[in-house]
């Protein structure tokens, strides 16, 4: 059970009865006590073989027959399906059918559809809605990434393509992400590789390079988890068999880590889990194909405990799981049952309220902060970023919201992010076109632009652009036509806007980008003054520059109306003048936190000339604590 619904260990935070009703009566969305915790070993290569054999997970003891698959399917997959589907795909030698079970109640397969192309040992695994068919051999290596929508029978769809042609490869899965482990490159038996690829299973595309196993591993090292870390054990790479159990976080990219050990060293058997145990059935040593189940505590790293044995010898497989690591909560939850505020949570220019700082200097702070904007009052903390740093660059799309490079020890490409309906730590998102710091950004629902600012070698005209719903690197956007450092960003729906830096003195200089076309920006006007490290936020309308570095720090406010050209007009003045704070915006509202080594948060109303308020205090006294939020101007 998630710690967002109450329970008599959680008693915080706010619950409308009516909504929770709802929920769990109409909707279907609030969590259950769980599924009832079976795993399932079906078919396999040996005699050939139909039977279904299932155990109770939680408990341990041998497997009993649950029904027969439509054909044999050997194959060594896992993680497809949800609480009442579970869904067993392609088969050996090479076919394109997809079956199911129900598994509340025992019985034999019925027919769901068929994949795009017939292949077996099939990496990726599925969420609650979607599964995802990564890669496969047919017999031949391939690349094919197709998918299915799991409440829904029918065909799989195209979904994208896996960064290169394997073969024997695992899977793995959790609620936002799908796998493809380990494989072999190459004609057998030679060729086994270490790679670990994704994709984001909310969307459809290519698959991305995420890591790598302890070792290269083929014939299927196949995978189990919690909703953190996924677990692949097993596999060959003739002609060694291996006992070991890799582990890896889900959330961020890099390689595996050595978990324990299975109690044999085998290949092609069954994977399943609840995501507290994780469990390995039947499979190949190397001298005899054996019904041993094996069972590890996910939480506790070690070596694997006797479970029983399958009610009979089982040679690649398939498996699956009613309460696997893709199915969080066993259901979807309402966002307004676990936002970070305990209320229900809009979002979007006009609707979203949070603002979220993060990073700064000194210490390298790694902290994120969360605030309510229409509200005033100090910051709690919400998270932390991968690497503390500072001098980074926020944007976001009303869902996510993305940091990118910085400066810890050295200056980086990281880019982090969070998803704004839960608090956290941050996961990797990818990387920048280079390593830079002290740039602007700005954003639309769409895309994240980071532009300008400076790397080792010095100033930079880079403007870099990510699709903020995607995960992935950075990809060219174009160049800023004054090579500013120190800039800050702001934006519309529309428009983004770059203001002031060092070129390599200070400069006024106001210039414009349309967010979704690639290009040049334009010269857009004149700041009041020569000035850099400025804070920016916007409405859809204006947009709002506070503070920043004349010559020393000043309190100056300026503004401009994002759709025209023409020259900043003054505003008001902040509560402390300062330079190399964060800003963000509620559409309605705009808010300046930090700069000067202060904890100073200073609000505005942007649609209304004037000085600023007093609004609160951020967690940490810091500079460049960067912000954005999931209601700023440039949202639809």
């Amino acid at each position: 059970m998630g710690t967002s619904y109450p329970d008599r260990t959680n008693a915080t935070g706010i619950w409308k009865l009516s909504d929770i009703y709802k929920n769990k009566i109409s909707e279907g969305t609030y969590p259950q006590q769980g599924a009832p915790g079976r795993g399932f070993a079906a078919g396999g290569n040996d005699s050939p073989n139909i039977q279904i054999s299932t155990v109770t997970i939680k408990t341990a003891g041998n497997s009993t027959d649950f029904g027969d698959l439509i054909s044999s399917g050997g194959n060594a997959t896992s993680c497809r399906g949800n609480s009442t589907r579970v869904i067993f795909i392609g088969g050996s030698p090479s076919a394109n059918t997809i079956q199911y079970i129900t598994p509340t109640s025992t019985g034999n397969a019925a027919d769901f559809g068929d994949l795009s192309s017939s292949r077996f040992m099939i990496g990726g695994g599925s969420n609650t809605t979607r599964a995802v068919n990564y890669g496969g051999q047919a017999p031949a290596k391939g690349n094919v990434i197709d998918f299915m929508t799991i409440p829904t029978l029918g065909n799989a769809t195209d979904f994208g393509d896996a960064t290169q042609s394997t073969r024997q490869v695992a899977g793995n899965c959790n609620p936002r992400r799908a796998f493809m482990v380990g494989g072999d490159d190459g004609p057998s038996p030679s060729g086994p590789i270490d790679r670990i690829e994704m994709v984001e299973m909310s969307t459809t595309g290519n698959g991305i390079d995420f890591g790598n196993l302890v070792a290269a591993t083929a014939s299927c090292p196949q995978g189990c988890g919690s909703f953190t870390r996924g677990l692949n054990g097993g596999g060959q790479a003739s002609p060694s068999y291996f006992t070991t159990i890799n582990s890896f976080n889900y959330d961020s990219l890099g390689n595996a880590v050595d978990f324990g050990d299975l109690s044999q060293a085998r290949r092609l058997m069954a994977a399943f889990g609840d995501t507290q145990r994780g469990v390995w059935a039947g499979g190949i040593t190397p001298s005899a194909n054996v019904n041993t189940i094996d069972f590890i505590t996910i939480a506790s790293a070690g070596n694997a405990t006797d479970f029983g044995d399958l009610n009979e010898v089982k040679d690649s497989p398939q498996s699956g799981s009613d309460s696997h690591q893709g199915l969080e909560e066993f259901f979807p939850r309402a966002p307004e049952l676990y936002s970070p505020t305990g209320k229900v949570l809009p979002q979007g220019r006009g609707r979203g309220d949070i603002g979220l700082f993060a990073g700064g200097d000194p210490g390298n702070d790694d902290t994120i902060q969360h605030v309510t904007i229409s509200t005033t009052g100090n910051a709690t903390d919400f998270g932390n970023l991968t690497v503390g740093r500072f001098e980074t660059d926020a944007v976001s799309n009303g869902t996510r919201a993305l940091w990118g490079g910085g400066k810890h020890s050295s200056i980086v490409d990281v880019i982090d992010y969070v998803e704004f309906r839960s608090k956290g730590n941050a996961a990797d998102f990818g990387n920048l076109t280079g390593v830079r710091h002290k740039f602007g950004a700005c954003s639309n629902s769409t895309r994240g632009v980071w532009g300008g600012g400076q790397n080792p070698s010095g100033r930079v005209d880079v403007i870099d652009f990510v699709t903020i719903a995607t995960v992935g690197n950075a990809s060219d956007f174009g160049d800023l036509v004054a090579v500013n450092v120190g800039v800050c960003s702001t934006g519309s729906t529309t428009r983004g806007v770059f203001a002031g830096g060092t070129s390599p003195s200070r400069v006024d200089v106001i210039q414009y980008i349309t967010i979704a076309s690639a290009g040049n920006t334009t010269d857009f006007g004149d700041l009041l003054a020569t000035n850099q490290n400025q804070g920016a936020c916007s409405s859809s309308l204006r947009g709002v520059f506070g503070g920043g570095y004349t010559g020393s720090g000043t309190n100056v406010i300026q503004y401009i109306t994002i759709a025209s050209t023409g020259n900043a007009t003054d505003f008001g003045d902040l509560t402390v003048a300062r330079d190399s704070l964060g800003s963000t915006s509620n559409d309605t509202r705009g808010i300046f936190g930090g700069g000067g080594e202060a904890n100073q948060i200073d609000f505005i109303t942007i649609a209304s000339t004037g000085n600023a308020t007093d609004y609160g205090d951020l967690v940490n006294a810091v500079n460049t604590p960067k912000a954005t939020s999931n209601g700023h101007g440039g949202l639809s």
